[in-house]
């Protein structure tokens, strides 16, 4: 496979003919459901696809690897529609993700979008149906998400079924289940330090920030894609070190630059609205040091707007500039560029194929430097 246009195509693929599948099952069960159809193919069209793109090349990593050669770049081996499906799955799972924060973070918009539950709720005023419109959007996106997060199990078994090797299979089975339990678990802690960071003592409000980073975002985005797509290849303890090694230091500098993002990010890039995490209060690493940084004064100020869904334009400057002048911007550079530096240098002599090394070095810049 010539580069990573193409896996993003049969990605794409693979997740249109699966909607498709079930639509045509959806639309034997009623017609109302075309609805959950729709909404389906909308949230999983387009986007990054580094999920999969990194399990993808975790595979390449290890399919075509040995000691006196490895497999040509342009040869695709008999297994490739099984990754494709894997990693499909990985975007489903992802998906459901989306869907499930946004209720959880009340976000109006998701890549430049409606989010899904703000869709049901705006369908619901539109067929001018009883009851709250607000409760209906919401409970249609959890379901949303549910039927996802199934989908994503079927979709996953649907490519580890065509594994010959059975332990390969169960490996990475294995991992699939421990990142699905990890973000979740992550997510939680994410939510609990929105609302319990007062109770905390200043010294403990770092650390936690970066454990958040550590399972709701680094090991899914990466890590974990890496070593499920290295396991299905039925990689050895010594290439799933060298990709774990590479991936949790390249997923925290994927989450620092998100989390400058959501206080600096461009709408028309990000698709979410200016400072959107200043105004969900949200307790990252970056918001953690500037608190930090910040003088007494300064710093009561920022704790008291911050997190309030109703801050205008000019509040939301205020703390942006606030965030800028305490100096924790170039903080938090310098750590993405640490762990891109670790992340590389874990690649340096990796027991992993040359050209999946080069990928990854590639996708390592893409994902540290990217502007949504």
């Amino acid at each position: 496979m010539a580069g990573s246009t193409r896996l993003v195509d049969l990605v794409q693929s693979r997740l249109d003919e699966f909607v498709s599948e079930h639509g045509t099952t959806m639309a034997g069960i009623s017609p109302d459901l075309g609805v959950i159809e729709d909404s389906a193919r909308q949230i999983l069209a387009g986007g990054k696809r580094f999920r999969a793109l990194f399990c993808y090349w975790g595979w390449r990593a290890v399919a075509g690897f040995a000691p006196d050669g490895e497999l040509l770049d342009d040869s695709e081996p008999a297994e490739l529609p099984a990754v494709v499906s894997v990693a499909s799955a990985l975007e489903v799972f992802h998906a459901a993700a989306l869907v499930h924060d946004d209720i959880m973070d009340n976000s109006d918009t998701r890549r430049g979008r409606p989010s899904a539950h703000r869709r049901f709720e705006a369908w619901h005023r539109e067929q001018g149906w009883s009851g709250s419109a607000r409760d209906y959007g919401e409970a249609s996106a959890l379901l949303l998400g549910d039927l996802l997060l199934a989908w994503s199990d079927e979709l996953f078994d649907s490519g580890v079924r065509q594994i010959r090797s059975s332990d390969a299979a169960s490996a990475a089975r294995d991992q699939f289940s421990l990142m699905r339990a990890e973000v979740t678990l992550g997510q939680y802690l994410d939510m609990l330090e929105e609302t319990s960071w007062r109770s905390r003592p200043e010294t403990e409000l770092l650390p936690r920030a970066h454990r958040v980073i550590v399972y709701k975002s680094a090991k899914y985005t990466v890590e974990a894609p890496l070593v499920i797509g290295a396991s299905l290849a039925d990689a050895s303890l010594a290439q799933l070190a060298a990709l774990r090694a590479f991936g949790l230091p390249l997923g925290i500098a994927f989450q620092l630059r998100d989390d400058l993002l959501g206080v600096f990010g461009d709408p028309v890039v990000t698709g979410k609205p200016a400072g959107d995490d200043l105004r969900e209060g949200k307790r990252t690493v970056l918001v953690t040091l500037a608190r930090q940084k910040l003088p007494a004064s300064a710093g009561r100020v920022f704790d008291e707007l911050l997190g309030d869904r109703e801050l205008d334009d000019q509040q939301v400057s205020m703390l942006q500039t606030a965030v800028r002048d305490s100096g924790a911007v170039e903080q938090i550079e310098r750590l993405i560029a640490h762990n891109v530096g670790l992340a590389t240098q874990a690649l340096a002599d990796a027991p992993l194929t040359r050209s999946a090394r080069e990928q990854l070095g590639a996708l390592a810049e893409t994902v540290s430097r990217r502007s949504a």
